[in-house]
């Protein structure tokens, strides 16, 4: 399967992608863990991330995109991947298309998991992260809803919205059930 995670922060994307990943038998891809790697193994596209990050700017998207086409070249991705943090916009999501064109496959679904802001709110501050105040965290929504919320629209007739509030293991199975009943 060759799925794109959607949701706002705190929508517990990542937790349901290491589910997810291992039940479907592909790999879950996050542009958190491709920057890291780059930066980590002092790749090309590495230093150009890391260059902008160390000015406090946000990496362009060529330069992401370069690291997600390089990830889904790997053998472990030929046959399926979840991608978590990409696409983040409309204009990422044509460049998928086209980098997913260019090797004759198609996205399966694009699972968008839905919750409250308060949700979000509550899970955030409960994680005791220095960084995440009410403040930011409501500011990080602001930028999903202007940035990321309008993928939801552009992905309307592939887009598999899963009810992302409960516990980890019932959220996980209705995305599961969802996606076996399209398969």
């Amino acid at each position: 399967m060759r799925l794109v995670l959607l949701g706002p922060p705190g929508a517990g994307k990542g937790t349901q992608a290491a589910i997810l990943s291992k039940e479907l038998g592909v790999p879950h891809i996050s542009t958190g863990d491709l920057f890291r790697a780059n930066i980590g193994n002092d790749t090309e596209l590495g230093r150009e991330a890391k260059s902008y990050m160390d000015v406090g700017e946000l990496v362009p998207t060529d330069v992401t995109a370069r690291m997600v086409e390089d990830r889904l070249g790997e053998d472990d991705a030929k046959d399926g991947f979840l991608l978590d943090g990409f696409p983040r916009t409309v204009e990422q999501a044509e460049i998928l298309t086209r980098l997913l064109d260019s090797k004759g496959v198609k996205l399966d679904g694009v699972l968008n998991f839905k919750v409250s802001e308060d949700t979000v709110v509550e899970r955030m501050l409960a994680r005791g992260r220095e960084d995440d105040t009410e403040a930011t965290i409501k500011n990080r929504l602001k930028v999903y809803r202007e940035e990321t919320a309008p993928l939801i629209d552009h992905y309307e007739g592939s887009l598999i919205t899963i009810e992302a509030e409960g516990t980890v293991e019932e959220i996980s199975e209705r995305a599961l059930d969802e996606l076996r009943r399209r398969a």
